[in-house]
């Protein structure tokens, strides 16, 4: 694995490893994201990809100022390179034009691709012909993601329907900021109807609304789906869409993380997804509900559940008016014996230093609590000497502590850094 992201590299640098690539066939894994590389860096790398003694098996060339231009070269190295299971060309000026060469590459019998990263690519609605014929010859295929192009409904439509029909075993498939509304999202679930191999599926930074989520809920609640992994942020949702949301989540065993973040779910629609997580059929691990709309009100609720839910282990609730009566509330559920939490994110909920004694007394005493976030909390030096207290204590297991933007004195900055030192494995960061 040879990792060289962000490391000021040009074309200039793509001779030498053209020439690494050539001479270390155990070479496995290049990671070149975010290095001004450009068409001509590309030309000179895939020299070296395309030699027989080539074993590469990632490339990643995320954000490398590269253009459709390259892509007839990429293509060569897809269809003669079999080894090449994962390509990431994301943040990069490709184009319909050159995706579409791409997928030519991948439907040659040697490609044995199985993940393909096509983030902010500048894709438009033409692109889709090309990619389902792609899907259709490519049953190795897994993941795929396609978030922040412009593609729009009727292009969505057109990817679902061929993904129905296609033998491909896709897993991941992330539409992420793809100008999708409530018009596909009937394709959408038969996609997790039709192909029980879907395990993870970001449509977040959509505006689907309560009646694309209950249309997606169809096919998500369908025997056939074993979804996993479920992003939904930023989707115009509701209060509304908490009632199938809480029927999911309650009763789709395989479902282990669902992010929610940055929807209006309101503390009514908060207690419903607790009154879910207290079903015995629930396996949530992860909970992602970062600005939606929560208050102090909720958080009985938040605590009840925690106090039942033996498989939860990451909670994002930042940036909501939990308050200090709050985060007290939520304490007792985490200080439970049943809770297992062991990532808990507070940022920017109104706390102060009234309820860092709790965080503390939580801290200390629950031994599955690893990393904790309190960032853009008023907390002074009084609630930061409280947790720098349960830190040093012996029965901490707290190996991270997110403090971003609070203000606190030289002489606890100090206490900070020194308890750093005595306890190198936790790690503050501010």
């Amino acid at each position: 694995s040879f990792r060289l992201d962000d490391c000021n590299l040009s074309s200039s640098n793509c001779e030498d490893l053209s020439s690494i690539i050539k001479t270390n066939p155990s070479l496995t894994e290049l990671k070149l994201n975010n290095n001004e590389l450009g068409d001509a860096g590309v030309e000179h790398l895939c020299k070296g990809l395309l030699m027989p003694s080539c074993s590469l098996q990632k490339l990643w060339l995320q954000n490398c100022n590269l253009t459709s231009a390259c892509c007839e070269t990429l293509r060569s190295v897809l269809s003669a390179q079999p080894s090449l299971t994962e390509l990431h060309v994301g943040d990069n000026k490709l184009g319909t034009a050159g995706v579409k060469v791409l997928c030519q590459g991948i439907m040659n019998p040697n490609c044995k691709l199985q993940k393909l990263q096509l983030e902010y690519c500048e894709l438009t609605a033409d692109i889709v012909e090309a990619l389902n014929a792609a899907l259709q010859s490519k049953p190795t295929l897994k993941e795929l993601s396609l978030s922040n192009n412009t593609l729009g409904d009727t292009a969505v439509k057109q990817l679902c329907q061929g993904l129905v029909e296609a033998s491909c075993n896709l897993e991941l498939l992330h539409l992420e900021n793809c100008g999708i509304t409530s018009n596909s999202c009937r394709e959408i679930s038969a996609v997790l109807s039709n192909k029980s191999s879907v395990l993870d599926l970001s449509v977040g930074d959509n505006k689907i609304g309560d009646f694309g989520l209950a249309l997606l809920c169809q096919g998500l609640m369908h025997p056939n789906c074993k979804i996993q992994k479920l992003w939904l942020w930023d989707c115009d949702l509701t209060s509304a869409s908490c009632k199938d949301l809480s029927r999911l989540i309650s009763t789709k065993e395989t479902l282990l993380e669902i992010s929610l973040i940055d929807n209006n779910l309101r503390d009514s629609g908060m207690e419903m997804l607790c009154q879910a997580l207290k079903d015995p059929k629930s396996k949530l691990q992860e909970l992602w509900v970062r600005e939606c709309g929560l208050t102090t009100a909720c958080c009985k609720a938040v605590s009840s559940a925690l106090s039942s839910n033996k498989h939860l282990k990451v909670l994002h609730m930042g940036e909501n008016k939990l308050g200090d009566a709050g985060v007290e509330l939520v304490c007792e559920g985490l200080l439970h014996p049943n809770c297992n939490i062991q990532s808990l994110w507070l940022g920017n909920c109104d706390l102060t230093a009234a309820s860092c004694a709790t965080l503390a007394t939580a801290m200390t005493t629950k031994q599955s609590l690893t990393e904790l976030d309190l960032s853009y909390n008023c907390l002074e030096d009084e609630g930061i000497r409280k947790l720098c207290e349960a830190l040093r204590n012996p029965s901490c297991n707290v190996q991270q502590l997110i403090l971003y933007d609070i203000y606190w004195s030289s002489e606890v900055d100090d206490e900070l850094r020194a308890l750093e030192e005595s306890k190198p494995e936790v790690k503050i960061i501010s």
